[in-house]
């Protein structure tokens, strides 16, 4: 009889137990997918905020660059306003300096129209001194602004700096030589005011038959 109760009794913790862990097991399992839940979210945010930190990075690269552009287009603009300026400044007499150019050369025609020499009354002399006096100082104030003559005669021809009028035949000049200046040239700095009138050498036609 005992052993019948026992074995009730054992039956009975048997079933409570399996209750029990019928009762505990869907509670198990829900917080594990809820973990996994929480995971997940975890995992979303944490890439969610990668990518708006790569976005963030990207657009700041953007806009550095953008600056940096628009600095060295500022940088370029002052450059080139100083350099039109400067040019403005220097150049910008360049038709009145070579107006003032054809009263030198007036001037040099008058003088080498007149030859000093003790034949000439003293009053002509002094008209020629002072003629020569007044066309040093005028070329003084030329070279003040910039202004050159071109050094032509003995040299190489070259059309940047000399416009040939004429041919002169001569044995005592290799060809091309710039062997006479009609009229002188002028730079004002690195530009050309206005170019030499030379004549240039050639050989003479019995030396080119021979040739």
């Amino acid at each position: 009889m005992n052993d019948n109760k026992k074995n009730d009794n054992e039956k009975v913790d048997t079933t409570f137990n399996d209750k029990e862990n019928v009762d505990l097991n869907p509670t198990s399992k829900n917080e594990e997918e809820k973990s996994d839940e929480e995971k997940l979210e975890q995992k979303e945010e944490v890439e969610n905020k990668i990518s708006q930190e790569n976005e963030l990075r990207e657009e700041l690269e953007s806009m550095k660059d953008e600056k940096l552009r628009l600095l060295a287009e500022m940088e370029n603009l002052r450059k080139r306003s100083e350099r039109d300026k400067s040019d403005s400044i220097r150049y910008g007499s360049m038709n009145l300096a070579r107006e003032i150019l054809s009263v030198n050369d007036n001037l040099s025609r008058a003088l080498q129209s007149v030859n000093l020499g003790e034949n000439n009354i003293e009053p002509i002399n002094n008209l020629v001194d002072g003629l020569n006096m007044v066309q040093k100082e005028f070329m003084t104030i030329l070279n003040k602004y910039g202004v050159e003559k071109i050094d032509a005669l003995n040299k190489k021809f070259d059309h940047n700096f000399h416009q040939a009028v004429l041919e002169v035949e001569t044995e005592e000049s290799e060809e091309g030589i710039v062997v006479q200046e009609i009229q002188a040239g002028f730079t004002m700095y690195d530009r050309l005011l206005r170019p030499s009138m030379v004549g240039v050498s050639k050989k003479p036609k019995n030396d080119e038959k021979d040739t």
